[in-house]
């Protein structure tokens, strides 16, 4: 089973096409910036020109990651921003980023307006979903050690750009349990 890590590639080209058609804004933002907090309601969506994102949420005073974004992704408490409800996460950038703004107020209009627009984010939509099902899936069925090894074989760049305690809380488990499969597989290779 599969740990995908947002590979939409159209959400890049997307990207491109509304900064360039709509003139979004621009932003530079440092390594470990909150862009979002849990109980904030969720006013932007962020398409990533440069960086890593991390989507995350405090249960019982513990960290746990949803999701991690790199170039070319579209991020966001997306459940926040269409629901117009208090979001359950956090969003903080991992790396210095660069990023573009989409407003929630603009990304209305564009979702009412702009017919490509809306037929590329309900894709999406329909991906997040599909991605979010896969990922409990996972969680249900694969040992730790599994849950390793595909995100290993499908992102191996995520180990040189995120912390290993970060990871470790996205395949929910301890870091020092990371450790520990990381040197078992690495001793079978």
């Amino acid at each position: 089973m599969a740990i995908a890590i947002q590979d939409d590639k159209t959400a890049g080209k997307m990207m491109l096409y509304l900064a360039e058609k709509y003139q979004l804004e621009l932003i530079s933002v440092d390594a470990r910036v909150t862009l979002l907090e849990e109980g904030e309601k969720a006013r932007r969506i962020y398409f990533i020109k440069e960086g890593c994102l991390r989507l995350w949420m405090n249960s019982n005073g513990k960290e746990i990651t949803n999701q991690f974004f790199f170039e070319g992704s579209l991020v966001a408490s997306l459940e926040s921003v269409l629901t117009n409800q208090p979001s359950d996460f956090y969003l903080e950038s991992l790396e210095k980023s660069v990023l573009y703004v989409l407003e929630k107020e603009r990304f209305e209009q564009l979702w009412e307006e702009d017919a490509e627009f809306k037929a590329w984010f309900d894709h999406y939509i329909l991906k997040r979903f599909i991605y979010y099902s896969k990922h409990l899936l996972s969680f249900l069925r694969d040992k730790p050690e599994e849950r390793y090894r595909n995100l290993l074989q499908k992102n191996p760049d995520i180990f040189q750009r995120v912390p290993q305690h970060y990871i470790a809380t996205y395949l929910g488990i301890t870091a020092v349990s990371l450790s520990r499969i990381r040197n078992k597989v690495a001793k079978t290779k």
